[in-house]
């Protein structure tokens, strides 16, 4: 594309239908117009250079905002250059882009500026700073300006590429990056703070200065967290004193002109003391002996903030984190003196804590409007921002060193707060809210996701509280009465399932049951999300704690309750109700089975529901295992039953693949490859039907797909090589032609093995005679030119089930007809060096079992120049069985996980219970492969007597030979 006025009007044009709210413009089916055309121009040189002239030149504010974004977009799609893929941007355009993009970025508006900072950093990430080494300088230089709004858009940007340093694993190349960013970037950053302060004196009451220097302020306290978090530089240990002096004093600094009206959104003098609690709690845990001298004044400061500060949300995130700084303090042996104090205690517990435990309007607005929002922060933990998980931490803190006194202290609140609310349950039952959640904060010690509390208070008597006042409100009646109450009744046995013992648990599993049906979603996802926990649980001999014949009396209501919870308003794709759904099924496994009708017909039905718009991936997931695990546990009792289930899913399945549902391509070939693989016969002709359809390049575009496809591919030779040799011998290059670009990439190169294995094993052997020598020919090619320990392990398989399914004579003679003697170059550069790296257990018995068949069943190992490879072929398969593995990966070599492969498409999730069955290819034949090294070995020299022998005393290792004799034993055999 150039750059023409032409081109930037046609693209005004497109950018300007990508906002129309009328999908068939934005997105048509059939033509190429909106986010189609911009599709397909995303690769034309020029592109991204177009959208930045147009968000520079461009009159429409609108148009301008709509091209940063699609600029950053395509950036955050096209920027990266994945290894094996081509290059989406050219070096022109990515030089250009750098060149010109800060200055742009400096010179536009806020909300333009802020798309264009997101760009940087996305480049940054990649190319700072070997490849744009010059972006640091460009950046600190545009400090002397003193136009604070260039300022703040270089502070933005610099924390958007700093803020990675926060959660970096340690490394050489980290360090050096660190350091190149600190010689930058430190002192500017300082004096710009020093200064920043001054002018906030100066124009201490003009409002809207103030507004522009506490934005940079804010932006200045980040970037100063981001460039200590991984060790104390030594430029800020000698500023100490200038940083820490003037975050106190911004702590206690109180400008009328900076308070907002807003009850809801935290101001800017709210969001800078927030992080300045941050940077004080970062060094007080990280650097707490340099920070000594100052650490007493930043605890009175956030003390007296915590007792001055009101309940109102705009406040949240200051207070806990003025509390997380506390509890990080508190946690510290050398500063518990500053606690001991009983009357300190006191105050902490009755100022600090019980007022943040309490249950407020905003938090009641929250249960009952913003469910999923409420249910996000307190049950996955990312409520680290909330005032009562901050109090939560601040207690656990305390008991660490004090637990007798604040367990003391707590008690006598707890047994108030229980008073208060038997007087008069209906208007005090916030009061018994704020206890259940002082005597979890109290009990709880240690938690994890999976397992709940691990390690409680033994001074809080857990299943008597449980007992007491637990399970009276989940007994009550009336299901939806006092919803909040019931949903922490229910977290509580969540999270004390460890403690609390097995018989109350059983006692409680009914009650949950009847909670699936309380319409408030909090509870009902609560009831779901408990039961599936409870059915995780292990007791003795690893088997569920909670078993399939205790479930049996409750098996027809929570299947009934479960599913009808999905019906409910606000949990039509709540995703803790479908783990429950999938949990249960595979606890209860075959009492299942006659439900299994309506079941399914509900699970395809809500399939076919959300492929119309999938936007819940978790749930999604949890769908299709529920349905791998219907047809696991059916067609385990009846394997005649998986047609019935091919009937009920193939029209959605069917539908998904026509409308290109990306989203769920992955799970339908997943689902498809367990149906087929529980077929014992041929291929069923709905299958071959779709087959041709499978080797369309565009479906091996998208990574997600790879894995899925290949193993519905691998079903399809297992189940029906001789039909597809029969019927669909024409599609066999094309099947080739897949292998043939997954071996090419370093990232798909193990898929490709894993289909070429299949062929081998299971085609006919004249369906893929004539191209047998272009596969190894493909293979040398790879090895020449990007050799890598993963290519290897997979090619030494390969090259052994080849030897075992076409002997050893076939596989020599395929390696010299490509070239002459290249067979014993193989045995000497690649299968003797090299086995000890083979690992899996199949895997190294299918070695086993070929390098026995070419040390015995191969005649020119025994009488020409290869005769001098036998014994080292001998001692490397002596190696392979008892020498550890070499793991080893050289140092300058790097290829790619698949789950490490970058992208934007959507990802390839495995499904747990549609996992295949390991197979082993030589199962059959051989049992033991040791023992089958000896046998073999003793008809060699019956064959050939006296040869072995003699080789095998002049040149085997002593080692060797005494675990040979071993083998030799143990098969009950002798040599010749």
């Amino acid at each position: 594309m150039e750059l023409s006025d032409a081109n930037l009007q046609t693209l005004t044009e497109y950018l300007k239908k990508t906002l129309d709210p009328d999908p068939a413009i934005r997105r048509p089916v059939c033509s190429l117009t909106a986010e189609k055309f911009l599709e397909s121009v995303e690769g034309s040189q020029n592109y991204p250079l177009l959208l930045l002239t147009l968000l520079e030149k461009s009159q429409e504010n609108v148009i301008k905002v709509c091209a940063s974004v699609t600029f950053k977009n395509y950036i955050k799609r096209n920027w990266r250059i994945v290894e094996d893929e081509p290059n989406k941007i050219c070096e022109s355009d990515r030089i250009a882009i750098k060149a010109n993009i800060v200055p742009l970025m400096l010179s536009s508006p806020e909300q333009i500026q802020k798309q264009l900072s997101d760009a940087i950093s996305i480049i940054g990430r990649e190319d700072f700073p070997q490849k744009w080494p010059d972006l640091l300088t460009e950046m600190v230089n545009r400090f002397q300006s003193g136009d604070f709004h260039v300022i703040n858009g270089v502070l933005r940007t610099a924390h958007s590429l700093f803020k990675r340093y926060r959660h970096e694993f340690k490394s050489n190349e980290l360090w050096t990056e660190i350091k190149l960013v600190l010689d930058a970037f430190a002192l500017p950053l300082t004096n710009l703070f020093k200064a920043t302060i001054e002018l906030c004196s100066t124009h201490a009451n003009d409002a809207s200065a103030l507004k522009v220097l506490f934005s940079s302020l804010i932006l200045i306290a980040k970037l100063f967290y981001s460039l200590n978090f991984q060790d104390l530089p030594e430029f800020f240990e000698d500023n100490m004193e200038t940083w820490m002096t003037n975050f106190h004093s911004l702590l206690t600094l109180d400008n009328k002109l900076l308070q907002t009206d807003d009850e809801e959104e935290a101001g800017l003098l709210e969001l800078l003391k927030s992080q300045i609690c941050d940077n004080a709690a970062l060094y007080a845990q990280k650097y707490d002996e340099e920070f000594q001298p100052y650490l007493p004044r930043f605890v009175t400061a956030i003390w007296n903030l915590l007792v001055t500060t009101g309940q109102e949300v705009k406040y949240d995130l200051l207070v806990s984190n003025a509390i997380q700084f506390l509890a990080s303090v508190c946690e510290r042996p050398h500063y518990k003196h500053l606690f001991e104090d009983q009357n300190t205690l006191t105050s902490i517990c009755e100022k600090v804590i019980v007022p943040n435990m309490e249950f407020r309007a905003a938090d009641e607005e929250a249960f009952e409007d913003n469910s999923e929002e409420y249910i996000r922060r307190d049950l996955e933990g990312s409520d680290i921002d909330t005032r009562r998980r901050a109090a939560c931490d601040l207690v656990r803190g305390l008991c660490k060193f004090f637990e007798g006194p604040v367990t003391g202290i707590f008690s006598g609140y707890v047994n108030s707060m229980l008073q208060e609310y038997a007087k008069n349950p209906s208007a005090n039952w916030k009061h018994k809210d704020a206890a259940i959640y002082l005597v979890t904060s109290l009990a709880s010690k240690a938690q994890t996701q999976k397992h709940g509390i691990t390690q409680a208070n033994e001074l809080v008597n857990l299943t008597e509280f449980f007992v007491n006042h637990i399970q009276p409100d989940l007994k009550s009646a009336t299901v939806n009465e006092f919803p909040v109450l019931k949903a922490d009744g229910i977290k509580y046995i969540m999270i004390f399932r460890n403690q609390v013992p097995k018989e109350q648990l059983l006692v409680s599993i009914p009650l949950l049951i009847n909670h699936l049906q309380a319409e408030s979603i909090v509870v009902h996802t609560y009831a779901a999300h408990a039961l599936e926990r409870l059915f995780t649980m292990r007791g003795t001999n690893n088997a569920t704690l909670i078993t399939a014949a205790e479930m049996a009396p409750f098996v027809e209501v929570l299947l009934t309750n479960l599913f009808k919870a999905l019906t409910l308003p606000g949990s039509s794709e709540n995703e803790y109700i479908m783990k429950a759904i999938m949990r249960s099924f595979s606890l209860l496994q075959e009492s299942i089975i006659p439900y299994i009708p309506s079941v399914i017909t509900q699970l395809t039905q809500k399939l076919l529901a959300v492929s119309k718009n999938p936007s819940k991936p978790h749930f999604n997931h949890y769908m299709f295992e529920s349905i791998c695990l219907s047809i696991r546990i059916t067609c385990k009792a009846n394997p005649e039953a998986v047609g019935s289930f091919e009937e009920a899913l193939f029209l959605v399945f069917t539908e998904i693949l026509q409308n290109d549902v990306q989203e769920f391509i992955p799970y339908v070939f997943q689902v498809m490859s367990l149906l087929l693989e529980m077929h014992k016969n041929e291929i069923p002709l709905s299958y071959m039907a779709l087959f041709p359809h499978l080797l369309q390049p565009v479906l091996w575009e998208r990574t997600g797909n790879i894995p899925p496809l290949v193993r519905l591919l691998q079903a399809y030779l297992e189940r029906g090589a001789s039909t597809i040799a029969s019927a669909a011998a024409d599609k066999i290059p094309g099947l080739l032609g897949v292998f043939q670009k997954l071996i090419a990439s370093k990232a798909n190169d193990h898929q490709g093995f894993y289909l070429l294995n299949s062929i081998i094993e299971h085609m006919p052997p004249e369906s893929v005679d004539q191209y047998r020598k272009q596969i190894f020919i493909l293979l040398f090619q790879r090895l020449q030119n990007s050799k890598t320990t993963k290519f290897i392990k997979s090619f030494l398989v390969f090259i052994n089930l080849y030897c075992v399914r076409y002997g050893a004579l076939a596989l020599q003679e395929i390696f010299d007809s490509i070239q002459p003697k290249m067979f014993g170059m193989v045995l000497e550069k690649i299968i003797i060096p090299e086995i000890q790296k083979v690992s899996g257990q199949v895997e190294k018995k299918i070695c086993a079992v070929g390098i026995t068949k070419i040390l015995t069943e191969c005649p020119p190992m025994m009488d020409t120049e290869y005769t001098k490879l036998w014994i080292p072929l001998l001692q490397a398969l002596i190696g392979l069985f008892e020498l550890p593995e070499d793991d080893t990966i050289p140092d300058e070599e790097h290829f790619i996980d698949i789950e490490d492969t970058p992208g934007y498409q959507t990802a390839f999730s495995q499904l747990a219970f549609a996992g295949k069955k390991e197979h082993d290819p030589v199962g059959q034949m051989v049992n033991n492969p040791r023992i089958h090294l000896a046998q073999s070995l003793h008809k060699l020299s019956t064959a050939c007597p006296g040869r072995v022998l003699s080789m095998l005393s002049t040149s085997l290792n002593a080692e060797a030979l005494q675990y040979l004799q071993g083998y030799l034993q143990a098969a009950s055999v002798s040599l010749l």
